[in-house]
């Protein structure tokens, strides 16, 4: 079995050339606005041209991130930054976006793509979905167990790769809005303020109930390459080259030796950690002991190690073999030929040699030179020596054979091929029109919740698909079958047969539709033969996106509520779609659940308890069916009540319940219906701009 390849990030030069120079066989790294860590230096045109050259003559591979949300406005612009990718001849697109990915296949086809870790997917539905729309390898969620991850490479048609060492967040990549809602700052789009890493309250009295500490499954590497994970992968492009450093040094020493010695572990902690380093998710230990943050102690241990870690990439170290043919003959000019693992072949030649008056050159005289190769990419791996056995080369004329030679090579590596690319136009023509006013549809957490009275108005009533089937019968005397649709969790993970055996159950009972907020999800509800309709968890913004979905066979969507209403409005596209309209907005969706670390799943009963911030503002959490996740909430409510004909640019509004009695419900309805504000309550993100 191959050894997996050691994925390295990288947000400028200095970090790119640690992973080259410690043995990482692939760097990601940023260029343009268009990745997940728009703060990091990333790369101009100039310095990613000179990234993949380098990286090339070390035969490793640069993966370019356009992994954010991207609105209509800016896709020229990302039409731009993948041209840029091209012509730097990047050897794979990182991309989250779905509208990005159309976009990629339509103007470079001969890209590879990886699905990011932002597009959450995390059972083998949501690989499936990705090998369906053709990426050629998906990034899994940080949140899956060692078990999980065999059963997904196990079915998978794509490459997998995973991440294996680094910042834990919270939040399941790619579903987490509390940095928007709180300061316009959007983790979908790059620019992550990291208010999880802040004081915020457990029901315990736990001070920072958010804070994860680092993962590290280092020591794991073999086991991971077993699995079938074709690509281990670093997080950190925010970190400094020594980190980079010292991860990729520890991986390497793993994966070609067997392990890894005490003082390369030791540096991997201390050059940064939150309290040490937790693997809780891959062995299936989910608790307390997987939250830290960063102390005094681990900033002083990094300060203690950095210029032992610094000498590690201090100078270019040999990792590309070859194979010498010298020719040694008199009358004939002395020959080298070096020739690199993919069949490069460079020559040069010299005068011929002296006729040998102690001792002809021999192969053991030739290594000596020859094997000096500091200061470049290569190493001799073998020498193919020809000679008459009466001559004679002086060291020195060997020395600038060996030179030339791989002076000469080392510029054929270093050669960019450009990836084709056909600019397509990417204006948006905002075509669509509603027809006739927005209908209203109620989706809720739980039956008891439901105003079984107060139902006319909605096109749509929405329960969890687990609430749905044990309620059918109540629900179904107040409304028809076919206006009953199932919620599918975001989270699903290793339940996807008994989710889907429930759907097949509300399919037989007359039920025609599913809300999905995750591409797992989708493929499940179509399979069980329902509808789906797209939910905010696929944090659609663009309309190449929207068409995207509407070839996926999607009935409608709901829009991300990241969006601003302005934005909304010049969406084109054909398919239905819709907004949030009311409700407590879901922040953050974690597998890790606080609220169990303090109490414990009996005590809560899938009830509602808060998390404290530290300006005082209280966040209900609560799991998702299933106790796969826990959300957290916003701390008040979305209302668009009062400002419903500003919302006319879409099809549908949607009132989101969660913690809301059927009492509080019933009189939501009401006021809503009569356009009444409700005191205390937010505009979300509809009126501001989200960087």
């Amino acid at each position: 079995m191959a050894k997996p390849e050691i994925l390295a990030p990288a947000g400028g030069m200095d970090s790119l050339l640690a992973a080259l120079y410690t043995g990482a066989d692939a760097v990601y790294l940023g260029a343009g606005d268009f990745n997940a860590r728009r703060n990091a230096h990333n790369f101009d045109e100039e310095a990613l041209c000179e990234a993949v050259r380098q990286a090339h003559l070390y035969g490793a591979k640069i993966y370019m991130t356009i992994n954010t949300a991207v609105f209509d406005d800016e896709l020229p612009a990302l039409l731009s930054t993948i041209a840029l990718a091209c012509r730097a001849g990047v050897d794979q697109i990182i991309a989250a976006d779905l509208g990005v990915y159309a976009l990629l296949r339509r103007c470079a086809p001969g890209l590879r793509i990886s699905g990011s870790t932002q597009m959450s997917i995390h059972n083998k539905s949501g690989v499936r979905m990705l090998q369906r729309l053709g990426y050629d390898r998906v990034v899994l969620a940080r949140e899956l167990s060692q078990k999980e991850i065999a059963a997904i490479t196990r079915e998978s048609q794509i490459e997998v790769e995973a991440f294996v060492h680094g910042a834990l967040c919270m939040c399941l990549s790619g579903q987490c809005y509390l940095s928007s809602m709180i300061g316009g700052r959007s983790g979908n789009r790059g620019l992550c303020a990291q208010p999880c890493r802040l004081p915020m309250k457990a029901p315990d009295g736990a001070e920072y109930a958010l804070s994860l500490k680092d993962m590290s499954l280092v020591e794991q590497a073999e086991k991971l390459g077993e699995l079938g994970v074709r690509s281990l992968k670093i997080e950190g492009r925010m970190k400094r080259p020594e980190y980079v450093a010292a991860s990729v040094s520890a991986l390497r020493q793993i994966l070609d030796e067997g392990k890894a010695d005490g003082t390369a572990l030791q540096n991997l902690q201390a050059v940064f950690s939150r309290s040490g380093f937790t693997s809780g998710y891959f062995d299936g230990k989910l608790g307390r002991e997987m939250f830290g943050t960063r102390q005094k102690e681990d900033v002083l241990s990094a300060a203690g190690v950095l210029g032992e870690l610094a000498r590690l990439y201090e100078h270019p170290t040999q990792r590309v073999p070859v194979e010498m043919a010298l020719t040694v003959r008199q009358g004939e000019p002395v020959s080298l030929a070096v020739t690199d693992p993919q069949g490069r072949r460079r020559t040069a030649a010299g005068e011929p040699p002296q006729l040998a008056q102690r001792r002809p050159t021999d192969e053991a005289m030739a290594r000596r030179a020859l094997e000096k190769t500091g200061g470049t990419a290569f190493y001799l791996e073998q020498l193919a020596l020809d000679t008459d056995g009466i001559s004679m080369v002086p060291v020195s004329q060997l020395n600038a054979l060996r030179r030339e030679a791989l002076d000469a090579l080392t510029q054929d590596r270093r050669q960019v091929e450009p990836t084709p690319f056909a600019p397509v136009p990417v204006k948006v023509e905002t075509s669509y029109r509603r027809r006739g006013a927005p209908r209203l549809r109620a989706r809720f957490d739980r039956f008891d919740q439901v105003p079984l009275q107060r139902l006319d108005p909605f096109e749509a009533v929405i329960l969890p698909a687990g609430e749905l089937l044990s309620h059918w019968e109540e629900l179904t005397g107040q409304l028809p079958p076919d206006r009953l649709w199932a919620q599918l969790p975001r989270a699903i993970f290793d339940r996807e047969e008994a989710v889907k055996e429930q759907l097949e159950r509300l399919r037989a009972l007359g039920c025609r539709r599913a809300v999905c907020g995750n591409l797992g999800g989708v493929i499940l509800a179509q399979e069980a033969g329902l509808e789906v309709s797209g939910d905010f968890g696929l944090n659609l913004v663009n309309t190449l996106a929207l068409e995207e979905c509407e070839k996926l066979g999607l009935s409608d969507v709901t829009l991300s509520f990241e969006m601003s209403l302005d934005r909304v409005r010049r969406l084109g596209g054909k398919i239905r779609r819709g907004l949030l309209a009311y409700g407590y907005l879901p922040l953050m969706l974690t597998r890790n659940c606080v609220v169990k670390n303090a109490m414990g799943c009996q005590k809560c009963s899938r009830g509602f308890h808060t998390l404290t911030d530290r300006t005082g503002r209280h966040f209900p959490a609560a799991c998702e069916e299933g106790r796969e996740a826990m959300e957290l909430y916003n701390a008040v409510p979305l209302s668009m009540a009062d400002r419903q004909e500003e919302m006319e640019a879409v099809d549908f509004l949607t009132l989101y319940f969660t913690r809301e009695s059927r009492e509080e419900a019933d009189k939501i309805v009401e006021g809503f219906l009569e356009g009444r504000p409700v005191e205390g309550a937010t505009r979300g993100l509809y009126y501001r701009k989200v960087q």
